[in-house]
């Protein structure tokens, strides 16, 4: 851990990703009466999801700082794009979340989502290339940092272990933005009616993420050992 000590770059990407987490709050008004109280709490699940997203990518530049204690020239560029796209991507994040919680609602009958959502059919597919766009620059910004470390492997005097972990941390995020861009192509390459089905690839994480993380632990427990 070559960053233990919190640098201006990492506090300015945590005030950046707090401010976000703020806007998501806001995107809701404040309820001035019984009913309105109660749909802005059914409004609850869109905003747990779309925090969670947002910490997964703060938990990314974390590890990365903590990791490697970089704050020159490339790490304060890269950091930066990853703030403007998490500005940037917060409202998309939302409104995607609260139209897969109103769909929700839809299908099971059960009352999940807060202010209703208005969108046409055919704008399915535009939303989730803007959301997809976003998902992968974020992923992009974590892939780019990670790259930046590994260029600097000797300069850092990365052990075994730490290069074999700065290696896999590439391909997991790689692995992460996969998701996004096929869900873009998805978007892009279908029929409205069909424009769901590009949300669905996000699903494959799930397999794909574990299966990965049970390799990295084998092949990790070797390197160690060796």
């Amino acid at each position: 851990m070559r960053g233990m000590a919190t640098t201006r770059l990492e506090t300015f990407t945590d005030a950046a990703f707090a401010f976000a987490l703020t806007l998501l709050v806001l995107a809701s008004d404040v309820p001035h009466s019984y009913d309105e109280l109660l749909q802005a709490l059914r409004g609850i699940p869109a905003f747990v999801m779309s925090a969670t997203l947002l910490m997964m990518f703060w938990t990314g530049h974390h590890s990365w700082s903590r990791r490697y204690g970089l704050e020159d020239a490339k790490a304060i560029v890269l950091s930066c794009l990853l703030v403007f796209t998490v500005l940037v991507y917060v409202y998309p994040l939302r409104f995607m979340f609260s139209s897969m919680m109103e769909w929700f609602s839809y299908v099971l009958g059960v009352p999940l989502a807060g202010v209703p959502v208005t969108m046409r059919p055919g704008q399915v597919n535009g939303l989730f290339v803007v959301y997809g766009a976003g998902f992968v620059a974020m992923c992009g910004a974590i892939i780019l940092l990670n790259l930046h470390s590994w260029r600097l492997r000797d300069e850092l005097e990365l052990n075994t272990v730490e290069r074999f972990d700065t290696r896999a941390e590439i391909v997991a995020w790689t692995l992460v933005a996969s998701a996004g861009v096929l869900s873009i192509l998805l978007a892009l390459l279908l029929p409205p009616n069909l424009a769901g089905l590009a949300g669905w690839s996000y699903s494959l994480l799930a397999i794909v993420m574990p299966i990965h993380g049970r390799r990295v632990r084998r092949r990790r427990a070797l390197v160690a050992a060796a």
